[in-house]
C-alpha cells in the first residue's frame, strides 16, 4: 500500500509566489536560465540552476555552484521570502491551462515504495543525469522540484479535493505563460489523517514525469541512511516531494518526431516504402492531427499525408503496440535506418504543445520530414508500468508543467 506523508512545507509568501515560481530546471539551457533570472531576480531558477549566478567560465557542475544554491536558499528563508508551516500538512496544487484544470495533492512519497515498486516507472534513468540533482538535493538538504505522480481515481480523495477547494487559496496567480496556479494548505488534523489513510488503501502509484528527479531523491535518501545506520524510517530523507494527480485529471499531449534526412531515398521512393505497411493518403496543405490510435500525420516536401498502419501490423503488446513503437518499428528503423532514437542525431522530438506548425517550420529549416503522433494514453502508461516494462524514449508529454519553488521539503526537518 502507498505511503504519502504530510510535511512542514517551506513556501514563498503570497506576494512573492508569482515571482519565485519557476518552470522545472531542465526546461532551460544555461543561456535561457540566465536570461530568465536576469528578467526575474526572485526566480527559483537561481537556486535550481545556481550557475546562473556565475560567469560562463564556471562549469555548471562546479562544487561552488551547489554551495551557492544552498546559500541562496537559506538566505531567502532567513530574509522572509519563504515561510515554513508550523504543522505537517498536505497541499492542493491546481493548474489551469486553456480553460482546463487539474488538481493534485502535494505530499511526500516513500523511498521504500519506490524500491518495492509500489511506485511504478515507465522510463529508464541515466546516472549522469541523476548526479547533478543528487548533489543539489544533498547539499541544499532539500527537495525543491516535485515529482509528478498519478494514481487510479479514488472517490474519497476526490471529495476531499473538491470540498477543500471551496476555501480561499493561499496563492492564486497567472504565470507569464498564461497558466493559472492556485494552492491550498490542508492543515486540519482530521483531514490530514484521512488523506494518509486513503493513500494507504491505494496499492500503486505511477511516475508520470520526473523519473530522474525521483531516482535522485531516492539515492540521496539511501545515502543518508548509510550515514545514519540507526535511522528509524521516520526521518524526512526517507520521503520525497511529490504532487499526486488522479488519472482523469491529466492530459498527455502528442510527442512528435522530425527526421533530418530520408536515408538516401527520394521522396517518391520513401512514400513507396511507407506504403508497404501504411495506408498513405495525401491531404496537401491540410495539417494532419491523428484522430485515433494507429494513425499518423506526415509532412514532406510541403505536403501533409495521413498514414494508417495496416491491420496486420497492429499489436496488442503493451509496449510494441504503442503508436511510438509502431512508427519506430515499421518506418523509422527499417526504412530510415534510425535504429536507436535515443542516440541517433538524425531524429529530434517536438512536444505537441508547440503545435503542428512547428513541425512545418522544422521541415522548412533543418529537417526533411515530420511525423505527428496520436497521444499515448494514461491507460497505456499504466499498462506498461504494471508489466514492469519501459516505454520508448519521448513517448509522453505532459502539460502544464509543475512549478518549482512553491513547495520545498527539508530533509533534516
Amino acid at each position: 500500500m502507498a505511503t504519502v506523508r504530510p510535511f512542514r512545507g517551506i513556501r514563498p509568501t503570497a506576494e512573492l509566489a508569482p515571482h519565485i515560481a519557476a518552470l522545472p530546471y531542465d526546461v532551460y539551457n544555461r543561456k535561457e536560465a540566465c536570461e530568465e533570472v536576469a528578467k526575474e531576480p526572485y526566480s527559483f531558477l537561481k537556486i535550481d540552476r545556481a550557475e546562473t549566478q556565475f560567469p560562463d567560465s564556471v562549469d555548471t557542475y562546479d562544487p561552488q555552484v551547489y554551495e551557492r544554491a544552498k546559500k541562496t536558499l537559506n538566505d531567502m528563508i532567513r530574509s522572509g521570502c519563504f515561510i515554513q508551516d508550523r504543522w505537517k500538512s498536505y497541499y492542493l496544487y491546481e493548474l489551469t491551462m486553456d480553460g482546463r484544470s487539474q488538481t493534485g495533492i502535494v505530499g511526500c512519497a516513500s523511498v521504500d515504495d519506490y524500491d518495492s515498486e509500489v511506485i511504478r516507472k515507465h522510463e529508464n534513468t541515466r546516472e549522469e543525469k541523476e548526479i547533478d540533482r543528487i548533489r543539489h538535493v544533498d547539499i541544499c538538504d532539500a527537495q525543491t522540484g516535485p515529482i509528478f505522480l498519478t494514481y487510479h481515481r479514488d472517490e474519497f480523495l476526490q471529495r476531499v479535493i473538491e470540498n477543500w477547494k471551496e476555501r480561499k487559496p493561499n496563492y492564486d496567480f497567472v504565470s507569464d505563460d498564461g497558466i493559472r496556479h492556485r494552492v491550498w494548505t490542508i492543515d486540519d488534523a482530521k483531514t490530514v489523517q484521512e488523506i494518509g489513510e486513503a493513500f494507504e488503501k491505494i496499492d500503486r502509484l505511477y511516475i508520470a514525469d520526473g523519473h530522474h528527479r525521483c531516482a535522485s531523491a531516492v539515492k540521496v535518501g539511501k545515502k543518508r541512511r548509510q550515514q545514519h545506520p540507526d535511522y528509524t524510517g521516520e526521518e524526512e530523507y526517507n520521503y520525497f516531494l511529490s504532487v499526486l494527480f488522479q488519472e482523469d485529471e491529466l492530459k498527455i499531449y502528442d510527442y512528435n518526431r522530425v527526421v533530418k534526412d530520408l536515408n538516401g531515398l527520394s521522396a517518391e521512393e520513401f512514400l513507396e516504402k511507407a506504403g508497404e505497411k501504411f495506408q498513405v493518403e495525401k491531404t496537401g496543405q491540410e495539417q494532419v492531427r491523428p484522430r485515433q490510435k494507429g494513425e499518423f500525420g506526415m509532412y514532406l516536401d510541403g505536403s501533409w499525408y495521413r498514414l494508417r498502419i495496416k491491420d496486420e501490423y497492429l499489436c496488442d503488446d503493451a509496449v510494441e503496440g504503442l503508436d511510438v513503437s509502431l512508427l519506430q518499428n515499421h518506418l523509422l528503423a527499417p526504412v530510415l535506418g534510425i535504429e536507436n532514437p535515443k542516440t541517433d542525431s538524425r531524429i529530434d522530438f517536438v512536444g505537441g504543445i508547440r503545435g503542428l506548425s512547428e513541425l512545418e517550420r522544422r521541415v522548412k529549416s533543418d529537417c526533411r520530414a515530420a511525423f505527428s503522433m496520436y497521444p499515448t494514453s494514461i491507460a497505456e502508461l499504466f499498462a506498461v508500468a504494471d508489466e514492469h516494462r519501459l516505454m520508448p524514449p519521448k513517448s509522453t508529454w505532459f502539460e502544464p508543467k509543475l512549478r518549482s519553488g512553491l513547495f520545498i521539503h527539508k530533509l533534516s526537518d
